[in-house]
């Protein structure tokens, strides 16, 4: 019994040695692991836009949609590791063929959708009158972009326990850059965004909701996420769960930094009145943050102060909050600008100046302006030469996570413009809808609807694989199958979820 305690204890030691003092990779090779996801939306888009794919929606195309949007993802952190330009070009390669395989012709004519009878369309018509446009719109390529990211994180947070799982994609000790830190990030930045859409709502209905009124709303969305964290703290020290206390601290984790953005976002709110962007918050809130840990012992405190009380001994979590916090509300100001339907959708709109080209001007602006200014916090000769810390979330960290996913939010936008261009010229809600159900997969619908969801899904079916296999001992081809085999229980969860018209909200 003694021997199979010390036994125990040594394989939970091992476990977080793999994950300790990491220094993780180049920012260039993190990119092009990335890019694969906007690769394969292309794939995706070619394969529905030239050949009707995915319409009608097949057993054989979920599988197709399934390989693609997941399966493509997890070969760039795994197999492809190593290589993820040839699997971009290898991606690239089939949806040059695709595109070359003629759209019309003998066995690949795309039927035309019969018309209805006159009664029919007559009543269309007073059903789209009577449901026009909204201010917001559901744009495709926010799905796409969603959906990847969720897809991505539910890959990593169970592949990192394995070997074939490269450790420069784990998360780094304190200096450095690496796939899991630009997750991290990615989450709270795409949370952001959703975040922009009841902010819109209001100001488009001409309210103004008081701060008492926004707190108490806003604590009310971050209980459930703080039981979560509650219950995840409890299952981690009562099984004795290996863990990273660098990562957040002794009691901190994930879900707590996720509890505690919705109340402070609305005090950032009132704030509003003096910056009246939510990108200039995040910038003065991660600038402010950067100065205190460059002119106080704060840094200090954080990386090697004893930990001594409830505060010490969750210092990271606690004060890289205010830099996950940036990246929220600079979520939040690109979700500000790209979620209006600010020009009419008519057919003088559909043109150079319509709101295709306007959309993909201000995400390219932007993306130069978040890239610009990651490149004065980072170069040494004419910048600040800071380097990124995901363990302070400091500012370099931000700016990172900010640009990376800007630019990965212009690809995505790039392809659905490109691909799928009906959504933007359609005249009522009907038709929108026809457009986007066209415009995205059913996989990646469903992990972006219950994101936060399938996320809780995924957490328990990594803790549980952790407490039945001794990961750090299956080989490479075991490791593919138990990884395809979680990811397909996961998206079968997602995808039952929206098939049952179910969305669960935190």
């Amino acid at each position: 019994m003694a021997t199979s305690s010390t036994s125990a204890q040594s394989y939970k030691q091992q476990k977080e040695d793999f994950v300790s003092n990491l220094s993780g990779g180049s920012v260039l090779e993190i990119a092009n692991v990335l890019a694969v996801a906007p690769v394969v939306a292309l794939l995706w888009s070619v394969l529905q836009a030239r050949q009707s794919f995915f319409n009608p929606y097949t057993p054989l195309g979920f599988v197709i949609d399934f390989l693609l949007n997941v399966g493509g993802l997890l070969l760039s952190v795994t197999l492809y590791s190593a290589s993820p330009v040839l699997l971009n070009a290898l991606l690239l390669a089939a949806a040059a063929l695709v595109y070359a395989i003629p759209v019309s012709g003998p066995g690949s004519r795309r039927k035309k959708p019969k018309l209805p009878p006159a009664d029919v369309r007559l009543s269309s018509k007073t059903s789209s009158a009577a449901a026009p446009l909204g201010v917001l719109s559901t744009k495709p390529f926010l799905t796409n972009y969603r959906g990847n990211m969720m897809v991505f994180t539910c890959i990593c947070i169970l592949a990192v326990d394995f070997r074939l799982f490269p450790r420069r994609f784990a998360k780094v000790e304190t200096w450095g850059t690496s796939l899991m830190d630009m997750g991290v990030g990615s989450f709270v930045f795409s949370a952001g965004i959703v975040a922009a859409r009841p902010v819109l709502k209001e100001r488009a209905d001409g309210q103004t909701t008081p701060l008492a009124h926004r707190l108490l709303r806003s604590i009310r969305h971050s209980l459930p996420l703080l039981a979560l964290g509650i219950v995840r703290l409890l299952s981690v020290k009562g099984l004795d769960y290996a863990e990273h206390v660098t990562e957040y601290g002794v009691h901190w984790n994930f879900f707590f930094t996720l509890g505690f953005l919705p109340p402070f976002v609305a005090l950032f709110q009132s704030a509003l009145r003096v910056i009246p962007s939510y990108a200039g918050l995040a910038l003065l809130l991660a600038i402010v943050y950067q100065v205190v840990l460059e002119s106080t012992p704060l840094k200090a405190f954080i990386l090697a102060g004893p930990r001594t009380d409830l505060l010490s001994m969750n210092r990271e979590g606690i004060f890289s909050f205010f830099g996950y916090l940036a990246i929220f509300l600079a979520g939040q100001d690109t979700g500000m600008s790209i979620l209006p339907r600010t020009l009419t959708a008519n057919k003088t709109s559909s043109g150079v100046g319509g709101q295709r080209s306007a959309l993909l001007r201000t995400m390219a602006v932007w993306s130069l302006v978040w890239t610009g200014l990651y490149f004065l916090s980072t170069d040494y000769t004419y910048g600040a030469g800071l380097s990124v810390s995901r363990r302070l979330a400091n500012l370099p960290y931000v700016l990172w996570v900010v640009t990376f996913n800007t630019v990965l939010v212009s690809a995505f936008c790039l392809v659905d413009i490109v691909f799928f261009p009906s959504f933007y010229n359609a005249h009522d809600t009907r038709t929108e809808k026809e457009a986007y159900d066209t415009a995205t997969g059913r996989v990646l619908r469903a992990y972006n609807r219950n994101g936060l969801a399938v996320f809780l899904v995924a957490n328990l079916l990594t803790g549980l694989v952790n407490m039945t296999v001794r990961t750090l001992d299956v080989g490479r081809v075991m490791t593919m199958g138990m990884l395809v085999a979680y990811m397909a229980v996961v998206t079968a969860v997602a995808v039952g979820l929206d098939m049952y018209d179910i969305s669960i909200k935190f």
